[in-house]
């Protein structure tokens, strides 16, 4: 009764953590799917897919181990259980550390300003050259402006004025650092990802801001080559890292939770199995 409890409770648990892999897929796959320019960079989307398949994977292992009492399939569920737990730990850590603010920066809310409070290692990974230059573009190519274009009423947002509505229902922050020029450019808005540069005038002080001269109503270049672009992909990932950082907290304690409960089941499984075994031989010895 006692070997046919605990092999009950391994299997509750591992039904749960089955059930709890299928959303941690569908995270990881509407991640890398999504069209607001994250999908651009995979260095999230993809451990969440591993994570999930590695959480199904592990749950079947230990439902089969329990529903057919095999103690190899038990052993090797334990196992891979606490490499889990060992790898989500890591993670866990990175992520945080990716997520927090470097000391003495200020304005890391700010929409389009870069480098402003992000980690050293997320600005490496946004601006380095290879890097920048298949993100950016994947920006084009996925069309991350296209709703600026569709959508009248972003008319008011797209002029300057969405800074307050960004992560509010308004403009991301890969849209308001690539699809607009900066506020500061003073350009005019025409409609759509379109602007008219003002016109110089005789003697006149050239704009401040570098990315003022590289923007481009060219549906293709837009201000893919600007700061403020890289500032809005740094600002995007950061905020999904940010998220990953604390749903992973919530799953890592879960699962070790279910590890030391389920630790707990197979010991009292094995005790009361080698007792089973002892009283059996035990009889039988007697009655010889």
């Amino acid at each position: 009764m006692a070997i046919r409890m605990s092999n009950n409770v391994i299997c509750a648990l591992n039904l749960v953590t089955l059930l709890l892999s299928v959303p941690v897929l569908a995270a990881g796959v509407w991640l890398r799917s999504r069209a607001d320019g994250t999908e651009c960079d995979h260095f999230l989307s993809t451990p969440v897919i591993a994570l999930g398949a590695a959480l199904a994977a592990v749950s079947l292992a230990g439902l089969a181990g329990a529903c057919c009492r095999a103690n190899w399939l038990l052993w090797l569920y334990l196992l891979a259980t606490l490499a889990l737990v060992a790898a989500l730990l890591c993670f866990t850590a990175f992520a945080f550390a990716v997520t927090a603010s470097r000391p003495g920066a200020a304005g890391d809310e700010q929409p389009g300003r870069l480098g402003g409070g992000y980690s050293t290692w997320l600005r490496r990974h946004v601006e380095g050259r290879r890097s920048w230059a298949r993100i950016k573009s994947c920006l084009a190519d996925a069309g991350v402006c296209k709703r600026l274009e569709e959508d009248g009423d972003k008319k008011e947002a797209a002029a300057g004025t969405l800074a307050r509505l960004v992560g509010r229902g308004g403009l991301s922050p890969v849209e308001y650092g690539c699809c607009r020029p900066p506020a500061s450019c003073n350009f005019t808005y025409a409609g759509g990802t379109e602007w008219t540069k003002p016109r110089p005038r005789g003697g006149a002080p050239p704009a401040a801001d570098p990315d003022c001269g590289k923007w481009d109503n060219d549906d293709d270049k837009l201000c893919f080559g600007c700061r403020s672009c890289k500032a809005g992909v740094e600002g995007a990932l950061r905020r999904d890292w940010k998220r990953a950082a604390i749903v992973n907290a919530v799953f890592l304690a879960f699962i070790v939770a279910v590890y030391a409960v389920a630790c707990c089941a197979f010991r009292n499984s094995r005790r009361d199995n080698f007792a089973y075994h002892s009283s059996r031989e035990w009889k039988q010895g007697g009655d010889a």
